[in-house]
């Protein structure tokens, strides 16, 4: 099939990588156009764990080198998920992630696999912000993204308007409580801000804002460790 590079508001994106096209191909094989094999793809146990996918999910293979020149610069990269962007919205009832303003796709993917790791599937995201589908955050995400359902919002209020009655609890360094503090309930939306700026104080009157405290050798966490740290202590009783 002809390739063509990654646009934003196209209708396709890659999944790039052996695993990451393995997981698509688990979990959204409807989506799936086409996979791409590199030639120098060796015999074993991905490639034929691809086949058999493929072959399950009645997806065409295709073997050519031209689209790893114009899809990725990674030299380990030898499989090609060619799939239809689609959208599937978080569900009322569950635990959720909203971020405002991620910026960063390699960010935005690592917070999509953690949050895949902890069972929390759903997320919500109001622009602007780093694109869901761009390859670089697909592949962040080791394919976690085909786990999730995702949407992005126009603004909070528009979010809200979805899930009226969902409890927030924004993380802010402004805040008071500390989040050892915290008794979740469930379900209830976990709030975190853009990598540089965190979240506008107005969110401090959209929820019960949450502090992460940690020593003076650093002025903040970074997106991805504060969501993290955030998923643990939410989802805490599900594991201990």
């Amino acid at each position: 099939m002809k390739i063509q590079s990654y646009k934003r508001d196209g209708a396709l994106s890659y999944a790039l990588g052996v695993t990451v096209t393995v997981e698509l191909l688990l979990r959204r094989p409807e989506r799936v156009r086409a996979v791409l094999l590199h030639p120098g793809l060796a015999d074993g146990e991905g490639k034929r764990r691809l086949l058999a996918l493929c072959a399950q999910a009645q997806v065409p293979v295709e073997t050519e080198e031209k689209p790893f020149r114009i899809l990725s610069q990674k030299e380990n990269c030898f499989a090609i998920g060619v799939f239809e962007k689609y959208s599937d919205p978080p569900q009322a009832g569950a635990r959720q992630v909203l971020l405002v303003n991620p910026s960063n796709a390699g960010n935005l993917g690592t917070i999509l696999r953690t949050m895949a790791g902890f069972g929390v599937r759903d997320l919500a995201i109001l622009p602007p912000a780093a694109d869901l589908w761009d390859p670089h955050t697909v592949r962040a995400s080791m394919g976690a993204v085909f786990q999730l359902r995702a949407a992005v919002y126009p603004d909070f209020e528009s979010w809200r308007a979805c899930f009226p009655a969902l409890p927030c609890f924004p993380f802010m360094l402004t805040a008071s409580t500390p989040l050892q503090q915290i008794d979740f309930p469930d379900p209830c939306a976990l709030v975190f801000g853009n990598e540089a700026s965190g979240l506008p104080e107005v969110y401090a009157r959209r929820g019960r804002a949450v502090v992460i405290p940690h020593g003076d050798g650093i002025d903040s966490l970074n997106l991805p460790t504060a969501a993290g740290i955030a998923l643990f202590e939410l989802t805490r009783k599900d594991w201990c």
